[in-house]
């Protein structure tokens, strides 16, 4: 599938999920279950990693303020309005409105950076996109846990807000680092370029694993230890020759399981019952476009007169290349039973996930070329 989509010049995420949706109606097709546990703790781990011994350490820092305020406010923002437009449009229950309106308020970090890669994207613009999908994870696994709470009888509270996000987005953080320096500390004492890659792999899921365990947030613990693990790894800990075996051993981990989780995506969405709720579909989805409009264009505005200026176009890109993907789909098949929209939320995220794989996705590329922002070169800003 790789070989056809590059051929024909199909992005490779698409091509996958039709390869899957295929795949669903062969007699042979395999019938695997797709679920958060699956997402999170087998495929997850090698994305984030990998996507995070990529990054460019100083450039990630550089455009950390902006970052932030895209991923936690813009995700605040976003899940906001969405919530009000489900409840108000469809008559959703505040509750399953605001389910919704979280787990789809998060762009995907999978299919962004899978995505973005291939359209090769000018290095500032690839920088701001994928940071903020890696780093927007924060804010709506709170909010998830805290809808969680409340299905469950639970009370809350602002200060039960703060304190978990806190723990949520330091906790990942620290949690990561710690793991990545302990385990490079022993990958110091060693050569073997098997060993190295081996104890690179115990730090891409034990970051991930328990942190999770702890209820802190795993994406932001394997994002801390890949960077880690990609800046100080080289200056010693991971001997010369053992470099270039772990990064060959990270693309291919990262290129194994984005291709796994599409096909089993591809294999799930042929089964989804979209026409009962098209309705509902077309609601998610504008209202999902809305909220991310709603959240990039005036946040963008505050940096305006900052050396972190955002051009118009960037900003457009941000708005239509903001993807949906295993994320979502995760936290839309963890959403409790006692939900009274839980199938139409699965239901219509599956739809959303669709829509942005395919009618965003392919897309982007002939936007990205007719605004002129690919290639090597950073845009002025």
């Amino acid at each position: 599938m790789a070989m056809i989509s590059r051929r024909i010049g199909l992005p490779y995420t698409a091509g996958l999920v039709l390869a899957g949706i295929a795949l669903a109606f062969l007699p042979v097709g395999a019938n695997l279950p797709l679920s958060r546990e699956l997402i999170f703790n087998i495929f997850l781990p090698p994305l984030i990693f990998e996507a995070a011994l990529q990054l460019r350490w100083q450039r990630f820092r550089e455009e950390l303020p902006l970052t932030v305020v895209l991923a936690f406010l813009g995700v605040a923002i976003s899940a906001l309005l969405v919530t009000a437009g489900m409840h108000w449009l469809l008559g959703w229950s505040w509750l399953g409105a605001a389910f919704f309106g979280v787990l789809i308020a998060a762009t995907d970090p999978v299919s962004v950076i899978a995505a973005f890669k291939e359209m090769k994207a000018e290095p500032r613009l690839s920088m701001v996109v994928e940071s903020e999908s890696l780093l927007n994870d924060g804010v709506a696994a709170v909010g998830f846990a805290i809808l969680i709470a409340v299905a469950e009888g639970g009370g809350l509270s602002a200060g039960g807000v703060a304190t978990s996000l806190l723990w949520t987005v330091f906790g990942g953080v620290a949690i990561g680092a710690a793991i990545a320096f302990v385990v490079l500390t022993v990958a110091g004492r060693t050569e073997d370029h098997l060993v190295e890659v081996t104890l690179t792999t115990v730090i891409a899921w034990a970051s991930f694993l328990l942190a999770e365990h702890v209820h802190a947030s795993g994406v932001f613990a394997a994002l801390a230890a890949g960077i880690i693990v990609g800046a100080i790894g080289p200056q010693g800990s991971i001997s010369v020759a053992g470099r270039q075996h772990v990064q060959d051993f990270w693309a291919y981990a990262a290129f194994l399981a984005n291709s796994c989780l599409f096909l089993l995506i591809g294999s799930h969405e042929a089964h989804q019952p979209i026409a009962l709720v098209s309705g509902a579909l077309v609601a998610g989805i504008v209202m999902t476009l809305l909220g991310r409009a709603a959240a990039v264009y005036p946040l963008a505005a505050l940096f305006a007169r900052t050396g972190l200026r955002l051009p118009a176009t960037y900003q457009h890109v941000l708005v239509w290349g903001g993807l949906r993907g295993a994320v979502g789909l995760a936290l839309a098949l963890a959403v409790p039973a006692n939900v009274a929209e839980r199938g139409a939320v699965v239901v219509v995220t599956f739809g959303v996930v669709a829509f942005s794989i395919f009618a965003q996705g392919l897309t982007m590329p002939p936007l990205l070329r007719r605004w002129k922002l690919t290639g090597a070169a950073d845009a002025e800003h």
